[in-house]
């Protein structure tokens, strides 16, 4: 059989073990049925099931308990985000750029949300930027903004560029700068935004 035949027999399976754990509402925690009764009920080869479910717990998708059987696990985007970045992540242009990206699109909500917060959102980021650790803080001022302005889109794009950069990353930034960032939000000062992500 030609490479790009078991591919094909490959991805089949896949999405047919997909299409069967939607169709019965496979939940985390939930058993999955055995590699010969998949093959019965999908009519594929054992070693088909067995090299696909193989895939989805390399995914972290399900989880294989020795003497019990597979299981459903909980979905967790980052574990993703780690095994895609052994891929994706193996030069330094490729880390720069998602550097960049992830800059790019704090820049763009600030933008959308610098001199367009009540009273009351300004006063929240101000107690947000009063935190100790900035990662942490970082992570949910920003978070705060995309969600306040109604960006879900650029929310998502964000979530998943910021999750693949803190892998290659350390990402700080001094005081001075949230000091900086809450006089531009308490001030409405939009032409100002450009500046705080200007590090050279």
């Amino acid at each position: 059989m030609s490479r790009s035949l078991n591919e094909k027999v490959y991805e089949g399976v896949l999405e047919q073990i997909k299409s069967y754990i939607e169709a019965n509402e496979v939940k985390p925690g939930d058993k999955l049925p055995s590699e010969r009764e998949l093959s019965e009920r999908l009519k594929v080869g054992r070693s088909s099931i067995r090299e696909a479910l193989r895939a989805l717990e390399l995914l972290g998708l399900i989880e294989t308990r020795r003497g019990e059987g597979t299981y459903m696990r909980t979905y967790r985007p980052y574990h993703m985000v780690e095994l895609l970045s052994k891929f994706l992540l193996n030069n330094s242009r490729t880390r720069e750029e998602l550097l960049t990206a992830k800059q790019m699109l704090e820049k763009e909500i600030l933008f959308l949300s610098v001199g367009r917060l009540s009273k009351q959102q300004t006063e929240f980021i101000s107690s947000l930027l009063q935190e100790e650790h900035s990662c942490e803080r970082h992570q949910r001022l920003f978070y705060y903004l995309f969600e306040q302005s109604d960006h879900p889109l650029l929310l998502s794009m964000w979530q998943f560029i910021t999750g693949f950069t803190h892998t290659v990353h350390d990402i700080t930034y001094h005081a001075s700068w949230y000091d900086e960032l809450d006089s531009v939000i308490r001030k409405g000062s939009v032409t100002r935004v450009t500046t705080l992500f200007n590090f050279e």
